[in-house]
């Protein structure tokens, strides 16, 4: 359990560095900036973090014991507050709310007093509203220039369940940030007509390739053996979320077609159920109970640690992201980092994203007959056969396109233009 941390504590943890309003020779002459996380998303954080403080950036990471991680307290120039604490569930109610309400008391007690005048927001917290609004205002009224990273423009509108009040206060947010991230041009054109942010105040950066999941020497041949497949058996990936935009039920579809015709595939499925989304979750475990193959299907439906993901991706022969709505995927990024091919619907980037023939496959969204056309082609095609040879060229691909040391590098950028003091 997490001891409340006191205001004097704020930045004496795990290392000695200065209280938060305490100048700090060494930083002042630095850019200093708070990434705040919302408590979630611990690869994103990490590699932006540790890339921005090897180009000299002084932070303060404000996150919870998701987030946290062993290589964020050994830099002198990262100062890891864990304010948010533990996410477990299986508590109470009243714990539940307890610990929410500590955390923002923590918060703004840590904006009170935090020296960083950069506040770069990557997500926000438990009461969405709130955190658009009067914690945005309080933000402001601190004085602090206020960097928003949107990795999604309206994320309510693609799990269709918008409204008036959520597209109002995304305004007033959109509008009290001084500068707002976004991964895609198609991103930026939204936030421009349909919430009037200047194109001035916007800047599309790469997403940055997962860095904080181990890459081991377990080889392909021993992920298929300690899952039970054999190496004859072509193997498709699905990988994240149980959200309806992922489109696993077209899959399902298309995984029916094919193994109808050889029953040489096998189906992994890897990733957790979200409360939201039960019913559609329901939907899907009635398909595959029904399914005529069903020992061709491996499920992992649970939260998969950082430890077991190259498991699953290294025991694939190509990663499937059937999706029906998205703006970018860090899924396909993560595939890319192993080498794995990817076969993607042409929805959102994907179409930038993918290079058919080289990286992967496009097919049409909502329609299991062309992903499993599209599934048959890559099996057959030189992708495939030659895969043990094309990892390496993937995965220069991707770090070429997708490196945090890019992605910080603009980011240190856009800081100091927000301070008018020199980047370097």
């Amino acid at each position: 359990m997490m001891m409340p941390i006191r205001p004097a504590e704020l930045c004496t943890r795990e290392k000695a560095v200065s209280a938060p309003g305490t100048p700090d020779p060494k930083r002042e002459a630095r850019i200093a900036a708070a990434l705040l996380t919302g408590g979630s998303d611990r690869h994103y954080t990490f590699g932006l973090a540790m890339a921005l403080v090897s180009k000299g950036v002084w932070l303060d990471v404000i996150g919870s014991d998701e987030v946290d991680s062993p290589e964020m307290h050994t830099v002198e120039s990262l100062t890891f507050l864990n304010l948010r604490g533990s996410h477990q569930s299986g508590v109470s109610f009243l714990k539940k709310v307890s610990r929410v309400l500590l955390f923002y008391a923590r918060l703004i007690g840590y904006a009170w007093a935090a020296k960083p005048r950069i506040f770069h927001i990557l997500w926000n917290n438990k009461f969405q509203f709130f955190d658009r609004t009067l914690l945005m205002l309080y933000y402001k009224i601190q004085g602090k220039k206020i960097v928003l990273t949107a990795h999604n423009v309206n994320q309510a509108k693609r799990d269709h369940h918008d409204s008036l009040l959520n597209r109002l206060t995304l305004r007033i947010q959109y509008h009290l940030a001084d500068h707002i991230f976004v991964h895609t041009e198609k991103m930026k054109d939204e936030l421009h007509e349909d919430y009037g942010v200047s194109e001035q105040a916007t800047t599309v950066i790469p997403f940055g390739v997962n860095n904080a999941v181990p890459h081991t020497p377990l080889t392909c041949g021993e992920a298929k053996q300690r899952l039970g497949i054999s190496d004859g058996e072509k193997t498709i990936l699905f990988f994240g979320n149980m959200r309806p935009s992922k489109g696993l039920e077209y899959l399902l579809a298309a995984f029916q077609q094919i193994v109808t015709r050889d029953a040489h595939y096998r189906l992994i499925i890897a990733g957790q159920r979200i409360r939201q989304f039960e019913r559609h979750w329901a939907d899907i475990q009635q398909t595959i109970r029904h399914f005529r193959n069903p020992e061709l299907i491996t499920l992992k439906i649970e939260f998969v640690p950082d430890d077991e993901t190259e498991l699953y991706f290294k025991a694939a022969d190509v990663l499937v992201l059937p999706y029906t709505e998205i703006f970018q995927s860090g899924v396909l990024f993560l595939g890319y980092s192993f080498g794995l091919p990817v076969i993607a619907t042409a929805v959102g980037s994907f179409r930038e994203d993918i290079i058919e023939g080289q990286t992967g496959f496009l097919c049409r969204p909502r329609d299991p007959v062309d992903l499993a056309r599209t599934l048959e082609a890559y099996f057959e095609s030189d992708l495939f056969r030659s895969l043990n040879s094309r990892r390496k060229k993937i995965q220069d691909y991707v770090n070429a396109r997708h490196s945090w040391d890019v992605v910080a590098e603009m980011t240190r950028n856009v800081y100091a233009g927000l301070l008018g003091v020199n980047p370097s």
